[in-house]
């Protein structure tokens, strides 16, 4: 019988100050992988202290989740930057979450665009590799982690080539364009709630590599992880729901840095 194995993730640390945003404390006991805000557009110095000591506590691989500098917007809006801004806006972000880390004896295993910046970089092959080098030189190769679609297959051929590492992800909770892009939030179908849909999903995408787009369409996936949210009281559920359901189909969850 074949072996399904799989990383699940989820962006976490995305409080700030009074503002509680997210289940973290729930989620955290159903993922192996943590993509940690680090205060551009969410989160704060605490949060993030907070966020790094969870996962060492439930023995969760922490990544790092920069975005734009956007707290109004959340990072959810596209902003035009100069490529060598971005990329110290992003080496900004991800070391200051490496110092929490090194307080708490932990080391960062991967790095997750946010929002915006996220679904900007999937068409933008070449600036995204140049980030990605960026990242490399700076932090020691953690696993860069984009969405997963046709687009992106090549360049995860691209990053092994330069020695860079990538892990593709989709995301059971989310509807996708017939292009393989995720529909966006506009889209009154965008994001589903029923936690037996979308562990039946997430089973769908591990087993078969793919899914079927908001048409119907069936689109080929290469999936190294799967994003989970904990955001709401139907997020938790669906976690809990696809963590039986893998114990069920004999699949099982590793984090991204593991050995095979």
């Amino acid at each position: 019988m074949k072996e399904f194995i799989i990383d699940l993730n989820c962006d976490m640390g995305e409080s700030f100050g009074a503002y509680q945003i997210g289940n973290d404390r729930e989620i955290i006991r159903y993922i192996t992988s943590a993509n940690i805000a680090c205060g551009f557009h969410a989160s704060d110095p605490t949060v993030m202290a907070e966020t790094v000591s969870l996962c060492r506590q439930y023995k969760v691989m922490p990544g790092a989740h920069p975005g734009y500098r956007d707290i109004v917007g959340f990072g959810r809006r596209q902003m035009e930057m100069d490529q060598k801004d971005l990329i110290n806006d992003i080496v900004y972000q991800v070391g200051a979450l490496t110092g929490f880390l090194h307080l708490h004896g932990l080391t960062l295993q991967h790095v997750k665009f946010h929002g915006a910046l996220y679904n900007f970089m999937v068409n933008q092959e070449a600036r995204f590799i140049e980030i990605a080098a960026a990242i490399k030189d700076a932090f020691g190769n953690p696993v860069l982690l984009a969405l997963g679609t046709h687009r992106t297959a090549s360049l995860k051929k691209t990053c092994r080539k330069k020695g860079l590492r990538l892990a593709l992800e989709a995301f059971p909770d989310r509807m996708y364009t017939d292009d393989g892009e995720l529909l966006s939030r506009s889209h009154r179908q965008a994001v589903l709630h029923d936690p037996d849909v979308i562990a039946r999903r997430a089973v769908t995408m591990v087993k078969e590599q793919g899914i079927e787009s908001v048409s119907g369409r069936w689109i080929d996936m290469d999936i190294d992880t799967l994003c989970l949210h904990g955001d709401n009281v139907e997020s938790i559920a669906a976690a809990k729901k696809i963590h039986g359901l893998f114990k069920k189909e004999k699949i099982l969850t590793r984090p991204l840095a593991a050995p095979a």
